[in-house]
C-alpha cells in the first residue's frame, strides 16, 4: 500500500528509539536493586512497567507499519488490538497507581502516567475503525499515538530514573 510507503522513514525513528530506550529501564532497575525500597513491587508494577509496555506498543506500532500490506484490513485490526489492550492496561496501571503507597502521584505524574497514555491508545482504537474510509488520516493518528508513547515513555523513563537515584538512594 503506497500509504504505508511513504510512513517509512518515520517509523525507521520511532522504532529503533523505542526499541533502545527499553534497555537502560532494566539497567536502572539491576542497579538500585541491590537497595529496594518497601513498596517497590508495588510502585514498579504503577510507573515502572507501563513505561516499558508503552515503549514496547510504539515499538510494535512502528514493527507494524513497515509490514509489506496489500491491504489496511490486518494493520488496522492489529494496531485497534493494541490501542483497547493499552487502553484497559493502562486503567489497570491507574488502579495500581492509585493502591500503592511508596510515592503519592502528583498531578504530572497521573496526567504521563495514565491520561496521556490512555489517550494515545484511544486515538488507536479509534483510527482502527475510521481507517478503512480515511486511511491517510487514520495514518496520521497512529503516528501521533506512537509519538505520544514514545515521550510519554521518555518522560515516565527519566522520572523513574530520577526519583529512584535522587530520592530513593539519599534516603537513610
Amino acid at each position: 500500500m503506497p500509504e504505508f510507503a511513504e510512513w517509512g522513514s518515520f517509523y525507521a525513528i520511532v522504532g529503533p528509539a523505542s526499541g533502545a530506550l527499553i534497555g537502560p529501564q532494566f539497567v536502572v532497575i539491576t542497579l538500585i536493586a541491590e537497595r529496594t525500597p518497601v513498596g517497590a513491587a508495588e510502585a514498579g508494577a504503577a510507573f515502572a512497567s507501563p513505561t516499558i509496555v508503552h515503549f514496547c506498543a510504539a515499538l510494535f506500532l512502528a514493527l507494524l507499519l513497515h509490514a509489506p500490506w496489500h491491504t489496511i484490513t490486518v494493520a488496522a485490526t492489529l494496531w485497534g488490538v493494541v490501542g483497547f489492550s493499552g487502553a484497559v492496561y493502562t486503567a489497570i496501571a491507574g488502579r495500581r497507581m492509585r493502591r500503592q503507597a511508596a510515592y503519592e502521584a502528583k498531578f504530572e505524574d497521573w496526567l504521563l502516567h495514565l491520561v496521556l497514555p490512555w489517550v494515545a491508545y484511544a486515538i488507536l482504537a479509534l483510527t482502527s475503525f475510521v481507517s478503512f474510509s480515511n486511511t491517510r488520516e487514520a495514518l496520521f493518528g497512529v503516528g501521533a499515538a506512537a509519538l505520544l508513547l514514545l515521550f510519554t515513555g521518555i518522560h515516565n523513563a527519566w522520572d523513574n530514573v530520577a526519583y529512584c537515584v535522587l530520592v530513593q538512594r539519599t534516603k537513610p
